[in-house]
């Protein structure tokens, strides 16, 4: 039975659970289920990512939230620019199915929801790419995630990182300096880091 978040179709009972959450000065309603990441509240780290995240600094161009779930990630950065267009994908079908859910719900438009295995369903290149990545899904789909993001990043594009200390964030901020050349802790709290690397 494949009911982890991180798989292509989690099979699950279906309990569907409805809220509201403020998520950078919008109030977002969200609908979840099982077999999603998070599925009663918008999980810590999340918040933090997006509260540090690098919005303000990135230069012109769309915004890719990978790993994007049921949507908490991009959808607030999507209605928060509303002149920026905002790619969101994830392994999860139910979580994209509720991704859509979730954007018709709040009147969003401006994203488009897809399904991609880290990067295999994605082709151009971003101006910010923002992941709460999934670590019980395993180091190597982490370390994909980061080092796919160089070559999906236009020149000044930001990585946003969201990990906790004892799940890899010091090995992820080596490896990302490694990549980039950069690799910078803009926000600790409670364990969790936020690391942001610059493609230069």
């Amino acid at each position: 039975m494949a009911e982890h978040y991180y798989t292509h179709n989690p099979d699950v009972a279906h309990e569907e659970k409805h809220f509201e959450f403020t998520l950078l000065g919008n109030t977002l309603r969200f609908v979840t289920d099982n077999g999603v990441f998070s599925k009663r509240t918008i999980d810590f780290g999340s918040r933090v990512l997006l509260d540090n995240a690098t919005l303000a600094e990135i230069p012109d161009g769309d915004i890719l939230d990978l790993g994007a779930g049921y949507g908490p990630i991009g959808l607030s950065v999507a209605k928060k620019l509303p002149e920026r267009h905002v790619d969101m994908a994830d392994v999860n079908e139910l979580a994209l199915s509720l991704a859509r859910q979730n954007a018709t719900a709040n009147n969003i438009e401006n994203v488009t929801i897809f399904t991609s295995d880290t990067y295999d369903a994605i082709t151009q290149q971003y101006a910010l790419i923002l992941t709460n990545p999934p670590v019980r899904a395993g180091k190597s789909v982490v370390d994909a995630m980061l080092t796919g993001a160089a070559t999906h990043l236009i020149t000044g594009g930001h990585l946003n990182v969201v990990l906790q200390k004892k799940q890899g964030a010091p090995s992820a901020k080596k490896l990302m300096t490694e990549v980039f050349g950069n690799c910078e802790i803009i926000k600790k709290d409670k364990g969790y880091y936020i690391l942001d690397s610059v493609k230069e």
